[in-house]
């Protein structure tokens, strides 16, 4: 523990936190934690002797259901947990505002300094800050302890864990704040303190508005000058406004600066994903005592009923995926390299849009969306259940939500709620009562509401700019063809409503194949071959596609994600619709068919690889290329023309011939200069039916171990 307390002392000294510092400090809180993990004995005694016993060093972001929460049905603590740190502060840090902001703790924590209660949050996914300036020993040590209790309740969203689990613990960074005692607000919600908006948005001009809050912990009055300046990627400056002030101690005060930029360079997405910035510096007497950094991509968005989405005045193509944020073994303890990781695949796929269901996610994440050019959906996790006791806190978590991410400019709509009905008076009060708060903190993003169920007049989800609809056409209702009529029929009935396809898509258990497939598939059954996903997908985003009334779609899942209530499709707390299995190493077949029919970068690619054994001698052959008609080759041997598929990059081989025993599938598309090729290989025996049917996995099931 010294040699903690010496390092927080060095970084703290290495930051420039001293005497002389000059604008805020935000330091890593990271290290030097302690664990111990619940629950507690209400004898006295007892709690006693296990506080002070077995602590468990740990670096944050850190969860303690990794394991439990992924293996077992309903097996997972939840509960209270704490975690402790001492460090000491120097001396020279007194009369400085000093805060500590958790970017998300599972899911209701308190905070104590010294024994001192500093503050507390309810809700798993939104960052909260603690002043904790006047709980401080400067010069000495201080223990820090956070009580952190992801046990679902009825006052918390989301009331339990069947969609998805609530990892618990301190998940996300923690950050040391050090500012002077006038600043640029911290606490306003965990924000930056600084919110742009945008107006008019144009390739000719863009009016563009800077509110910066500004907070002084003083007894008396402050000069202080407010400069808000906007740069371009280069650095070079676009424009600059200054105001000189009195700022009283009478609570958080705003300052408005407005901008008209001509002939701006905009964000057009993945396409051109421009970023300015602008940069707020709070000043007194000449010196910059405060400074916040924030993005600007001048976009404007625009969501047309029957026509689709527009960003800046250009129809865009809503290519959607949607992600939930755990990760195999490390549950929802992420560092950036995860983030990225996912990213970086959402981006291979080709995809444009993202919806981060069914929560805030990291900050870091819509960061990255904002340089990458990805558009974005984000949402609460009131999700599945009303209890009548959630009002509260559901409006909380759509404030932080908003305040924390409002200059994010991939963000263009906030989700109101997933699948929640009954009683209907009360959840449509509290729908309707949210997108108002939205539109109050927002009213130039639009709001979504998620039906689950296929009622579009249902008075829940007719109280937002946008109604969702999510819909398992072949897996939890009717065909998969189905969803044709569907549009159909919303097209003819309801011609004004701003619809998209919210979730879609069908379970697939890579160990689960077969060569029979219908059109629906009993999700009830232990059976969840990937051979109908690929089914499921390959028909429905043919016909999505077409449907320009559908304004955009958004696949469930992009990876495979912990459900730890459930057992389906022989994997205990495993939801398996993701494209890509939970540990990340394997893509899916369904992986390839989005990433042919989305992106610019060239895919053969054969399907049913992991298929092997077959025991049709005369079966068909699926190849997804974006590259023209590809040759098939059997052990070798062209096989014949193939027909199209479902959309131009599906091609499909019928009456193929297979040898008994290995057979070596090539498809091959002829370029200028290369070949670009895939290469399976399958096993025929008539024996294999047997095998290829059955229900029951003879291997360990694929765990990324």
């Amino acid at each position: 523990m010294k040699n903690n307390v010496l390092f927080l002392l060095i970084v703290l000294l290495m930051s420039g936190i001293s005497g002389k510092m000059e604008a805020r400090e935000v330091v890593s809180f990271n290290d030097g934690w302690e664990f111990k993990k619940g629950p507690f004995s209400k004898d006295a005694m007892q709690a006693v002797q296990k506080w002070n016993t077995d602590w468990q060093e740990v670096t944050i972001p850190h969860t303690w259901n990794a394991d439990d929460m992924q293996k077992k049905v309903s097996a997972f603590y939840e509960g209270v947990a704490y975690y402790r740190k001492k460090c000491t502060f120097p001396d020279n840090m007194e009369g400085k505002r000093i805060f500590l902001r958790f970017e998300g703790v599972g899911s209701c924590a308190e905070v104590y300094i010294n024994g001192y209660l500093a503050g507390t949050h309810k809700g798993a996914y939104s960052a909260f800050v603690c002043e904790i300036g006047s709980q401080v020993k400067f010069g000495e040590e201080n223990e820090i302890v956070v009580k952190a209790d992801n046990a679902s309740r009825p006052d918390v969203i989301p009331t339990n864990h069947i969609l998805f689990g609530v990892y618990g613990g301190i998940y996300r960074p923690v950050w040391l704040i050090v500012t002077e005692p006038c600043n640029i607000v911290v606490n306003d919600c965990a924000s930056s303190g600084v919110y742009i908006t945008q107006k008019n948005v144009s390739k000719k001009s863009a009016e563009v508005t800077v509110k910066v809050k500004v907070d002084n912990a003083t007894m008396a009055p402050a000069l202080l000058e407010l400069e808000n300046t906007v740069y371009d990627m280069n650095g070079k400056l676009v424009k600059k406004h200054s105001q000189s002030f009195e700022l009283t101690p009478q609570g958080v005060q705003n300052y408005i600066s407005h901008f008209r930029l001509n002939n701006p360079h905009l964000w057009q997405g993945r396409e051109d994903p421009y970023l300015h910035k602008v940069v707020s510096r709070l000043m007194q007497n000449g010196r910059v005592i405060d400074e916040i950094v924030q993005p600007l991509g001048l976009r404007n968005y625009e969501v047309v009923a029957g026509k689709g989405f527009f960003l800046n005045g250009k129809r865009y193509p809503m290519y959607g995926v949607t992600r939930h944020q755990d990760w195999w073994g490390l549950g929802s303890a992420l560092t950036n390299k995860e983030h990225d990781f996912d990213l970086a695949q959402i981006m291979d796929i080709g995809a444009t849009t993202v919806r981060f269901a069914h929560y805030q996610q990291s900050d870091y994440i819509y960061s990255r969306c904002d340089t990458l050019g990805l558009v974005i959906w984000a949402e609460i996790p009131f999700v599945n259940r009303v209890t009548g006791q959630e009002w509260d806190n559901a409006h909380q978590q759509m404030r932080e939500l908003i305040r924390q991410s409002f200059n994010h400019p991939s963000i263009y709509v906030w989700g109101i709620h997933n699948e929640v009905y009954h009683p209907h008076g009360y959840t449509a009060a509290l729908t309707q009562s949210i997108h108002d708060l939205c539109k109050l903190e927002d009213p130039d993003r639009y709001t979504v509401s998620v039906n689950g169920y296929g009622h579009a007049n249902h008075p829940v989800n007719q109280n937002a700019d946008i109604q969702g609809m999510n819909r398992y056409f072949g897996w939890y209702e009717r065909k998969v063809q189905d969803i044709k009529p569907w549009i159909e029929k919303m097209e003819q009935e309801y011609p004004w409503q701003r619809l998209m396809l919210t979730e879609y898509g069908a379970d697939a258990n890579i160990k689960h194949q077969t060569e029979i497939l219908g059109d629906a598939l009993n999700w009830t059954s232990p059976f969840y071959p990937e051979t109908f996903q690929t089914k499921t997908h390959e028909y429905q985003w043919s016909v999505i596609k077409d449907h320009p009334y559908i304004i955009a779609s958004y696949l469930w899942n992009m990876f495979d994600f912990a459900v730890p209530m459930w057992t389906r499709g022989g994997v205990p707390a495993r939801n398996m619709k993701g494209l890509v299995t939970f540990d990340r190493k394997i893509k899916k077949d369904s992986y390839f068919w989005y990433k042919a029919n989305w992106s610019k970068a060239p895919v053969v690619y054969i399907t049913g690889r992991r298929n092997r054994n077959r025991y049709r001698a005369d079966t068909s052959v699926t190849v997804y290329s974006n590259q023209g008609e590809p040759a098939l080759y059997i052990n070798g041997k062209k096989a014949g023309s193939p027909r199209q598929g479902t959309t131009s990059v599906h091609f499909i081989f019928d009456n193929v011939k297979l040898a008994l025993g290995e057979n070596i599938l090539e498809a091959k598309v002829q370029q200028k200069d290369s070949v670009i090729q895939d290469c399976i290989v399958w096993y025929y025996h008539p024996e294999n039916e047997t095998e290829n049917q059955t229900i029951l996995i003879k291997e360990k099931e694929h765990t990324g171990l």
